[in-house]
C-alpha cells in the first residue's frame, strides 16, 4: 500500500481563491502544497476565448451544474446554478466582469466586528493581484499575476445603451472601481490580450513549475481527516477510482467555493446536529451556521428585439473563430456582457448604488440555454443587497450527491419591490432616443405587461440568478460564526476556509474581484505576512467616499 504523502499546505478547490493560495503559498520554497481538483485542466480552447462563455454553458464535463430546490416566491421553479468545475474555476467560466463592489461593503464587515476586512485594509490585496491596463494609481495596481483590461472589441449597442443611460438622467463612468462606482459605461475584464485571464491563467500557470507545488486534477475531495477529535490532518480523496489519503503538516485550506466547502464541513462530521444525523453522518462539532447565510443576486431581464441586424444573435461562427484563433481579434474577444451600470433606487438605506445592471447585445434567456429566433438585446438588472437569506442541507453521506440548495429567494417583500425597480429602470433606459433606430418590440416581459401583477407574475417566472452566491460559511467575531477573522473554521485546529462563502455579507458588484482578495489576504495571514489591520492609511478613501 502507498504510503500517504505529507504537505505543509493542502487546498481543496483550484477555483478563483485555490489559485491564488497555490501560487502564494508556495513562493516560499519550504513550503510543500498540493491543490487538488475536482475537475478537468483548463484544457478547452472556449475556456480561453472570452466570447466562447457562451459555449461554456453547454460543457457539463467543465461544471458542477447545480439546481437549486423549488424555489416557492419563483413559481416552484429549480433554479440553474452553474458552478466552475475545472482549473480556474467560475473564473474560467464567467463574464470576466472586473469589479469590487462598494468600499461601505468592507466597512460593514469590519463593522460587524471582522478587523482587518475594512476598505483600506482590503484594498492593498486588491492592488497586489492586479496589472491594469490602464496603469498604476491610488487605486489600482500594476504588476500583479490578475490582468484588467479593456475590451478590445465592443458591439456598437454598447455604446447605444450608455447613452441611452445618460438621456435618462444617469451619470457616466469610465472606472466601476475607481472613486465612484455610481454611473454608467464599459465593464473592465479579466483579459490579456483578448484571452480570458482565469485564476488558473494569471496565478497558477506561473507556478507550476515549481517543484514543491503538487496539482491533482479529476481529484474529488471525499472529507477531512483529523487528529483526535479537533485537529484536522489531511484529507481523503478519489481520482482514477482509487480512494488516497494527503496529510498536512500545518493547514487545510478549504476554497472549494460557497457550495463545495460548506459541503466538506458537513461530510466531515462539522455542521447541524440534527441534519448531519438524518443524512448518516457522524456528528464531530455542532455548527448550527454552517451552510446558512446564503446569499446571491437575483437577476431578471428585460429583452428587446432588435430591427437592425446588429448584435450577436447571428454572426458567423466559424468566421469569428478563425479571425479570434489567427488574430486574437474580433467578436471573439468579447465578454458578451459588454456595458453595465451601477445605480441607486431610492430604496436602499443608504446613497451607495443597490441595482447593477449588464447590457448584452443579444438575446439572452436562460443563461444562454433558451436559443430566441431572430436579433435581438437583453438588460440584466439586480438588486444588490438582497434581505433574503437561504440555506444548504446536506442529504447525504455520499460526496457525489449534490446538496440541497434552499436559496428563499424574494422571501423578504423588500426584495419583491427592488426587482420590480429592475424592470422599471431597464425599461426606462431602453426607451431612451438613444434607442430609436435599433428599438422593436419588447419580447420580455412584453409590451403588454404593464400593471403590477403581471409585472410580479413575469418576475416570478422569468428571474435567475446572476451566479454570485456566497456567505455559507460567515466569517464573524462571535461563537455562532463558521470562521473567525482569520478564516479559522471555530473549534478545529489546522483547518481555514478561504472563498466567498465566508463573506458576511454580499458585496455590491461581482464576487470574483472579491474572491481574489480574500484569498491574497488569507496567504498573507497563514505566511504572517498580513500587515494591514488596524493600519490608518488612508489610500484613496476621500475619493471613494464619493462612490
Amino acid at each position: 500500500m502507498r504510503m500517504p504523502k505529507t504537505y505543509d499546505y493542502i487546498i481543496v478547490g483550484a477555483g478563483s481563491a485555490g489559485c491564488v493560495l497555490a501560487n502564494r503559498l508556495s513562493a516560499d520554497p519550504a513550503n510543500e502544497v498540493l491543490l487538488l481538483e475536482a475537475g478537468p485542466r483548463d484544457w478547452n480552447p472556449f475556456i480561453h476565448m472570452p466570447a466562447g462563455l457562451s459555449k461554456l454553458v453547454n460543457f457539463k464535463s467543465l461544471n458542477w451544474s447545480y439546481y437549486t430546490e423549488p424555489e416557492p416566491a419563483l413559481n416552484n421553479r429549480r433554479l440553474y446554478w452553474p458552478r466552475g468545475r475545472v482549473l480556474g474555476g467560475s473564473s474560467s467560466i464567467n463574464a470576466m466582469c472586473y469589479s469590487r463592489g462598494h468600499r461601505s461593503d468592507y466597512d460593514d464587515w469590519a463593522d460587524l466586528g471582522n478587523p482587518g476586512w475594512s476598505w483600506n485594509e482590503v484594498l492593498p490585496y486588491f492592488l497586489k493581484s492586479e496589472n491594469q491596463g490602464r496603469g498604476e494609481s491610488e487605486l489600482h495596481g500594476v504588476g500583479g499575476p490578475l490582468s484588467v483590461q479593456d475590451l478590445g472589441f465592443t458591439n456598437p449597442l454598447s455604446d447605444v445603451f450608455i447613452q441611452a443611460a445618460e438621456q435618462a438622467g444617469f451619470a457616466r463612468n469610465r472606472d466601476f472601481n475607481g472613486p465612484a462606482q455610481r454611473g454608467f459605461g464599459m465593464y473592465q475584464v479579466t483579459q490579456s490580450n483578448g484571452r480570458r485571464c482565469s485564476t488558473a491563467a494569471g496565478f497558477l500557470r506561473p507556478a507550476r513549475s515549481r517543484a514543491n507545488l503538487t496539482v491533482l486534477t479529476g481529484a474529488m475531495t471525499l472529507g477531512l481527516d483529523f487528529s483526535g477529535s479537533d485537529r484536522v490532518s489531511g484529507v481523503r480523496y478519489r481520482r482514477r477510482g482509487i480512494n488516497r489519503t494527503a496529510h498536512a503538516r500545518r493547514e487545510v485550506l478549504l476554497a472549494a467555493g460557497a457550495i463545495n466547502s460548506p459541503q466538506l464541513l458537513m461530510l466531515s462530521g462539522i455542521g447541524q446536529a440534527g441534519m448531519l444525523e438524518s443524512a448518516g453522518i457522524e456528528v464531530r462539532l455542532e455548527r448550527t451556521e454552517v451552510g446558512r447565510n446564503l446569499q446571491d443576486h437575483l437577476d431578471v431581464c428585460t429583452l428587446t428585439r432588435c430591427s437592425q441586424p446588429v448584435t450577436y444573435d447571428q454572426l458567423s461562427e466559424l468566421r469569428v473563430g478563425l479571425r479570434y484563433f489567427l488574430h486574437h481579434e474580433g467578436e471573439g474577444t468579447s465578454n458578451i456582457a459588454e456595458a453595465g451600470g451601477f445605480l441607486v433606487s431610492g430604496r436602499g438605506r443608504d446613497d451607495r448604488p443597490d441595482i447593477q445592471m449588464h447590457f448584452v447585445p443579444a438575446l439572452l434567456d436562460d443563461h444562454g440555454r433558451n436559443r430566441l429566433p431572430g436579433d435581438g438585446y437583453t438588460v440584466h438588472a439586480c438588486p444588490l443587497r438582497p434581505q433574503s437569506r437561504g440555506h444548504l442541507a446536506i442529504r447525504s453521506s455520499d460526496p457525489t450527491t449534490p446538496i440541497a440548495i434552499h436559496a428563499n429567494y424574494l422571501s423578504e417583500a423588500e426584495d419583491l419591490e427592488m426587482m420590480l425597480d429592475c424592470v422599471r429602470l431597464s425599461r426606462e433606459i431602453l426607451a431612451q432616443p438613444a434607442f430609436k433606430p435599433f428599438r422593436g418590440h419588447e419580447i420580455l416581459p412584453g409590451d403588454d405587461v404593464t400593471d403590477r401583477n403581471g409585472l410580479i407574475d413575469f418576475i416570478r417566472t422569468k428571474a435567475e440568478t446572476i451566479y454570485h452566491p456566497v456567505g455559507t460559511c460567515r466569517m464573524g467575531p462571535d461563537p455562532h460564526s463558521v470562521v473567525d477573522p482569520e478564516l479559522k473554521v471555530r473549534g478545529i485546529e489546522g483547518l481555514r476556509v478561504i472563498d466567498a462563502s465566508i463573506m458576511p455579507t454580499l458585496v455590491g458588484g461581482n464576487t470574483n474581484a472579491p474572491t481574489i482578495m480574500i484569498a491574497e489576504k488569507a496567504a498573507d495571514m497563514i505566511l504572517g505576512t498580513d500587515k494591514t489591520a488596524d493600519k490608518t492609511d488612508q489610500t484613496g478613501e476621500d475619493a471613494a467616499q464619493a462612490a
